[in-house]
């Protein structure tokens, strides 16, 4: 049986990873700045490194014994003064190289859709640096690459609970987002699948306008959206990287960016938007 390294396990990710691991009975050890976090998050782990993974020392030998390493590693919003070239990029870095001197026979990495495209954004600039090393280490690999999770569609569920939600042009750009647990089984999968890089979405493909309406319909309020001219985006995000560090602007940049165009990949799972809105309604209840 294969052992597994997982890299990332207390994130949003990387916590639904572990949980399918575990529900399939394969053996994995996971990688914990803070292992409390795992106990919080009910995820148990054959082994448990306590490690930091921006720290290369702490992570020698890590990769001791493992078949394959599945890396979610990443930040969304950057703290303590990283930045995405110390995470996305130089983090998995470290794995990789540790996984090299193990002889891990494959590396399967989390990126995003269309980064290769979106090379100007700094998020995706240091993730695709990686993806490039990864690609020339020798190690046999798979470049999963999905859209919008169910979770960064909670901004316009809290909009339509304010009353409005603000849509940068028509509204019709579309989006087939995906719930994290289906991705954490489509990431399992491919342990034992040939391919080198896939795209995956969620498995319903909707407009901007949609994803507004399911959440006001969730609510039991009639849909009120505002359309605003992509100029006042574009202005937005100008003033904001003038006036602001890429601690505040990194994050603000890349969704802005993905706001402004489809974000389409083959349809995969079975959990849907208006399911994900209900259990948000039902916890503020």
């Amino acid at each position: 049986m294969k052992k597994i390294l997982l890299a990332g396990s207390t994130g949003y990710l990387g916590s639904y990873i572990a949980k399918e691991l575990h529900k399939r009975s394969l053996i994995f050890r996971a990688i914990a700045r803070n292992p409390e976090k795992l106990k919080q998050n009910n995820i148990e782990a054959n082994e448990i490194l306590e490690a930091e993974l921006t720290d290369p020392d702490s992570i020698n030998e890590c990769c001791k014994g493992i078949d394959v390493v599945i890396s979610t590693v990443g930040i969304t919003r950057q703290k303590d003064n990283l930045t995405y070239m110390d995470v996305d990029y130089q983090t998995n870095m470290n794995l990789l190289k540790q996984a090299k001197i193990s002889g891990v026979k494959k590396f399967i990495y989390v990126s995003v859709l269309n980064g290769e495209k979106l090379r100007n954004l700094k998020i995706c600039n240091a993730k695709e640096l990686f993806v490039e090393q990864l690609k020339q280490s020798g190690i046999d690999y798979c470049i999963v690459r999905p859209n919008g999770f169910f979770s960064d569609m909670s901004e316009f569920f809290n909009m339509a609970k304010k009353g409005r939600v603000y849509l940068f042009g028509n509204g019709e750009l579309k989006a087939n987002p995906i719930h994290g647990e289906d991705l954490a089984a489509f990431c399992v999968d491919a342990i034992d699948w040939p391919d080198k890089e896939v795209e995956i979405g969620g498995p319903e493909t909707l407009t901007q306008n949609e994803i507004a309406s399911i959440a006001f319909d969730i609510l039991g309020n009639k849909p009120k959206i505002t359309h605003i001219p992509d100029w006042v985006r574009i202005t937005i995000l100008k003033l904001v990287k003038l006036l602001t560090g890429s601690k505040f602007y990194g994050p603000v940049e890349f969704f802005m960016t993905v706001m402004a165009i489809d974000m389409l990949a083959p349809e995969y799972g079975k959990r849907t938007l208006k399911e994900y809105f209900i259990k948000l309604n039902n916890s503020d209840a």
